[in-house]
């Protein structure tokens, strides 16, 4: 494991109405768009998109996954944390989780997407709902080694399909914000 899961560690995961002080216009604009960050991402790096796998298996789930996603606290869960990338650069680091049990049977195959996008499959398959935006400044010991910094901003939302809700939180890294400033016509 490249980092801490550490239940001591928290985050306060709020929605847009809840959020004050609010951030720059141009942070608060990636953070709350509704769009697929993939799509949006491929725009930015003029299709120098990649996706790099980091972590994936059946691991116990942090408190607030368990909690969005009303599970039992240390409910076990697939866990694909991965970056997703421009022109090889890590611009976004991404945690996806769904509990053991609706994965089970339901046509998801989250063990097997590889360097493929979860956030286009998601978009694509049009059962999925998406419930609201939540942001946060994501704990430094969540982050894989390489990219812990302190007060980066981070959004997460439920994709709920059925009996299966699948939790995607995306956390923005520095080079995703000069990248946004030196192409700022893509964004």
């Amino acid at each position: 494991m490249p980092h801490s899961n550490a239940a001591s560690v928290a985050c306060r995961w709020l929605t847009q109405s809840l959020l004050s002080p609010l951030p720059a216009p141009l942070t608060l604009d990636w953070l709350f768009d509704d769009g697929s960050l993939t799509r949006r991402l491929t725009r930015l790096s003029n299709d120098g998109f990649s996706v790099t796998p980091l972590v994936e298996g059946w691991q116990p789930l942090r408190n607030d996954e368990c909690a969005a996603l009303g599970l039992p606290p240390a409910s076990i869960g697939w866990v694909r944390e991965v970056y997703l990338r421009g022109h090889g650069q890590a611009w976004v680091f991404a945690r996806s989780v769904a509990a053991r049990s609706a994965l089970q049977g339901d046509g998801l195959h989250m063990d097997e997407l590889g360097s493929r996008s979860l956030g286009e499959l998601l978009f694509c398959d049009q059962a999925f709902t998406r419930r609201a935006i939540e942001v946060c400044r994501y704990p430094q010991e969540w982050l894989p080694t390489a990219a812990q910094a302190d007060e980066l901003w981070a959004r997460r939302s439920r994709f709920d399909r059925g009996s299966l809700s699948v939790l995607v939180a995306e956390v923005f890294l520095p080079s995703l914000w000069q990248a946004v400033h030196e192409h700022p016509e893509n964004g």
